[in-house]
């Protein structure tokens, strides 16, 4: 017969930002947690992500929202440009307004600077234990709680399990069992020094430039003495989902035809990081009995409205939220986070596909889009936004 005693942890499946978001949210509920982690040690790859007001506020309900705003650039705007001819399409100021009405900043960062501010607030705590190279094989549950089992054999006992381990969940896989949707986009990110970045992009601000099939990406990082590039566009092979090191060569040969200003992105980095993405249809059911889902293992998403890593610590802040609410009685705490959580990631995940079409159009349904936004003040966009940026903890349970 298993047993659980009181004081066992609740089991965190991968130590990413949904995984540590999850786990800061546990230990403000008193809870001591356990976070099983595959890689050797704790870290992100990747380069620079965007956060609008809604990550801050979810920083912010962790805890770590002081760290976090010293980490990140706050942009003055986000700006459009058309890559063919370098129409100006849609610019959006983020300063002092846009700040007033969401009660926070528009920002850009670096990936391993937002793990590295949530790692902070979980070693602060005193009360986050890490298994780093531990993957997740199997997991059985009882009336008293989990069991997670991982490929060495070893058998991990909690309370509960969070699974946030990613894009290719080994909880999902057991619990919901449904393929990814590979979208055929590419994305390549690098992060290049400002000495090696063109003066006339050194812009404040979240700035893409559209084409056909593709699009680029560049802002700033780290007090602006670094720059993220990122470059998308639709794959002419048959591609997994996966990622691995690029070839400048590869990226050469997407963007033909896009204007000498944005094409100055794809002759910068010495290194890229390639990645082949994915998203998954939305589900209603993520959470079974002591086990639910966080993050992309729960609504793996496409990057086109820069939510991803948002979307995680909303799920993370929500998640501890549902457990003050019903006195940190799992089953049903975890019922509540997943009917507060299902229609807006849902949203999120259709969105995006929606966007990045919108993003990457041609011939007459890329005159339309430029168009979109023509005349548009920053007031009809953030009553637009308002859905998105307007979440904070104090409505996260409104659904």
């Amino acid at each position: 017969m298993n047993t659980t005693p009181r004081d066992a942890p609740v089991l965190v499946a991968g130590g990413g930002i949904g995984g540590l978001a999850a786990a800061l949210a546990l230990v403000n509920r008193g809870f001591e947690v356990k976070v099983l982690e595959q890689a050797a040690e704790l870290g992100e790859i990747g380069a620079g992500i965007q956060l609008g007001p809604n990550a801050f506020a979810a920083f912010d309900a962790l805890g770590i929202g002081e760290i976090a705003r010293a980490r990140a650039v706050c942009t003055d705007q986000m700006v459009m440009h058309d890559a063919l001819d370098e129409k100006l399409v849609g610019r959006i100021p983020t300063g002092e307004a846009f700040r007033k009405r969401f009660g926070n900043p528009y920002a850009v960062i670096h990936r391993a600077d937002v793990h590295g501010a949530l790692l902070a607030g979980a070693q602060a705590s005193g009360r986050i234990q890490v298994a780093t190279g531990t993957q997740v094989q199997r997991i059985e549950q009882d009336e008293q709680g989990v069991s997670v089992f991982d490929a060495r054999g070893a058998r991990h006992r909690g309370l509960a399990l969070i699974g946030a381990d990613g894009v290719k969940s080994a909880v999902r896989r057991q619990f919901v069992g449904d393929e990814a949707r590979v979208s055929g986009h590419v994305v390549y990110r690098a992060v290049v020094d400002k000495a090696d970045f063109p003066v006339d992009l050194q812009w404040n601000a979240a700035s893409i430039w559209v084409g056909p099939d593709c699009h680029l990406v560049h802002y700033p990082l780290r007090g602006g003495e670094q720059y993220n590039v990122v470059v998308t566009f639709h794959s002419r092979e048959h591609e997994q989902w996966s990622v691995r090191e690029g070839s400048r060569d590869e990226v050469q040969g997407y963007f033909e035809g896009i204007c000498a200003r944005a094409r100055q992105l794809i002759e910068l980095p010495r290194d890229w990081k390639r990645w082949a993405t994915a998203d998954r249809d939305p589900i209603a059911q993520w959470t079974f009995g002591r086990v639910t889902l966080l993050g992309d293992a729960a609504h793996p998403t496409l990057q086109y409205l820069a939510q991803g890593a948002c979307m995680a610590m909303e799920d993370g802040v929500t998640l501890g939220e549902a457990l003050r609410v019903h006195d940190n009685d799992f089953e049903t705490a975890f019922a509540l986070y997943q009917r507060s959580r299902v229609a807006r990631t849902a949203r999120i995940v259709l969105s995006s596909r929606e966007m990045g079409r919108i993003f990457h159009a041609k011939g007459v349904e890329r005159l339309v889009r430029n168009e979109l936004w023509q005349g548009r003040s920053p007031e009809r966009f953030c009553d637009a936004m308002e859905w998105l940026y307007g979440w904070k903890l104090q409505n996260c349970l409104a659904a």
